[in-house]
């Protein structure tokens, strides 16, 4: 017999009073924390300090802390109504001599100007009039948007964050997953929060806010704390705030009409059976054996390793053995987890191999990549100084870059026999006819002593990032 209409309603409301309650009981109580921060009239911020900030990912080695640098001026502008963020930073290098990476060569006392923003799914850096898209920092930075401290109250309204006693928490399905700590006076003072990572997996990010002042009825702290993966990332002491600042940040022009930047890939014949797959801001080479091949680099995250898979597949038909990795850093082994689901070994220098271990077993359950939907475990093998691939018929020597600044286990890949040179981040070439810069990279001073030293035959460069360039041009560079 056929229920009334009237009595299933009723059931459907009984069984949801509830959690319409549960509702409306975490929105009062979340109503005394908005209060104190003055949430409810603040649409946009701009606050400004300075300090220090560490570069995530980049350290010399990975047991080793993040290159750190001196925040001259740090400007946050946010816009919660269009769900908007920009960063200024003006920063100079922190230690003496610079090791690790991030300062791209910069000089002691020299300013590095870097230029952050993000709005709704486009995110993308400025560096002088260059506008460039880099959407693998998208889920960062809209985690740095929603747990400013006012933000984080207006996304847990707008998530029916859980409370429960001086903490509430709210999950963004697919980007992030929060819980905050509340003082006693109703203020933020905690965020643990987790965001996924291309290397990390489920990435932890602490955020502390303390020394709150009023501004205006808004309240706002002056100091300010972050730790990325147990590291330090941001120590920040705030000088101005600016509740409801005038915000217009506008998505680029070519960021909207550039692709995704990491699904394209060019492949490009340098020798028989060795491809140059570029594309993008990273690169990586393809190298053809008898019964298999080896693939080095597997740079930024799943995106880009599932494009540069796409074009291996349509080059050759025979399966990948192993991946070379030329050092850690994070956006040179964001695609390695993707690599490995794919049944390929990875191969990197001693200094790497505990840490390249333990990225392929980190859980990423916040939004699943391809390692774990694989449920496969992965495989590293290190080298020392010196490491030879061959089928008998083609050699592939791996070697250490001894004396470098960048990283203490970076590798290099030579093909003597086609007097080919791959590399990573010690010499990226200039574009053509760019003006030489006003002072020598230590770096390719490194790299041109470590070919002298190994007396290796090199006709080409196939650089990481840039273009293929015969020897000759960075020679000139460092003036031999």
């Amino acid at each position: 017999m056929r229920r009334p209409i009237s009595v299933t309603l009723m059931a459907v409301v009984l069984v949801l009073s509830p959690l319409a309650a549960s509702a409306q009981d975490n929105r009062a109580a979340l109503e005394p924390i908005a209060r104190a921060m003055g949430a409810g009239s603040v649409k946009s911020i701009q606050y400004s300090g300075n300090g220090v900030n560490f570069q995530v990912g980049q350290n010399y080695g990975p047991d080793l802390p993040w290159p750190r640098f001196v925040v001259k001026s740090f400007t946050r502008t946010v816009s919660y109504e269009t769900a908007s963020i920009r960063d200024e930073i003006v920063r100079t290098v922190g230690e003496t001599p610079q090791r690790g990476g991030g300062g791209g060569g910069l000089a002691p006392g020299a300013e590095q100007r870097q230029n952050f923003a993000a709005r709704g799914d486009f995110a993308w850096n400025v560096t002088g009039e260059t506008v460039s898209p880099v959407p693998v920092t998208l889920a960062d930075r809209q985690l740095q948007l929603w747990t400013t401290p006012h933000g984080v109250i207006k996304m847990a309204m707008a998530s029916n964050a859980a409370v429960q006693g001086n903490t509430f928490s709210f999950t963004a399905p697919g980007r992030f997953r929060v819980r905050v700590s509340i003082s006693g006076q109703n203020l933020v003072e905690k965020i643990e929060a987790v965001v996924p990572n291309a290397v990390l997996g489920d990435m932890p990010v602490e955020i502390q806010y303390s020394d709150y002042k009023d501004f205006g009825g808004v309240k706002f702290p002056m100091k300010i704390k972050q730790t990325i993966g147990g590291h330090p990332t941001l120590d920040l002491t705030v000088t101005d705030v600016q509740p409801n600042a005038a915000v217009n940040i506008a998505i680029p022009d070519p960021v909207l009409q550039t692709p995704a930047p990491y699904a394209r890939v060019t492949s490009q014949m340098v020798a028989d059976g060795v491809w140059f797959l570029s594309g993008g801001s990273h690169n990586s080479v393809l190298i053809e054996m008898k019964d298999h091949l080896l693939l080095v680099e597997s740079p930024i995250n799943d995106d880009r390793a599932a494009t540069v898979l796409g074009e291996v597949k349509k080059l050759s038909s025979k399966p990948i053995k192993y991946v070379i990795a030329s050092h850690h850093h994070f956006d040179h082994s964001g695609g390695l987890r993707a690599v490995s689901a794919e049944g390929a070994t990875i191969v990197a220098h001693d200094a790497n191999k505990a840490f390249l271990e333990k990225m392929l077993a980190a859980p990423a359950t916040l939004n699943p990549d391809r390692l774990a939907k694989a449920g496969k475990k992965g495989a590293v093998e290190s080298t020392g100084a010196k490491r030879t691939l061959t089928d008998g018929s083609r050699t592939v020597d791996i070697h250490q870059i001894a004396d470098n600044i960048h990283h203490s286990g970076i590798v290099m890949v030579h093909l003597p026999k086609e007097k080919l040179l791959v590399e990573a981040d010690v010499y990226t070439p200039l574009a053509p006819n760019a003006p030489a810069p006003a002072s020598v990279n230590p770096t390719w001073v490194s790299l041109a002593d470590n070919i002298t030293r190994l007396n290796l035959a090199v006709d080409q460069i196939l650089p990481l990032h840039g273009r293929v360039v015969p020897l000759g041009e960075l020679n000139k560079l460092i003036g031999r």
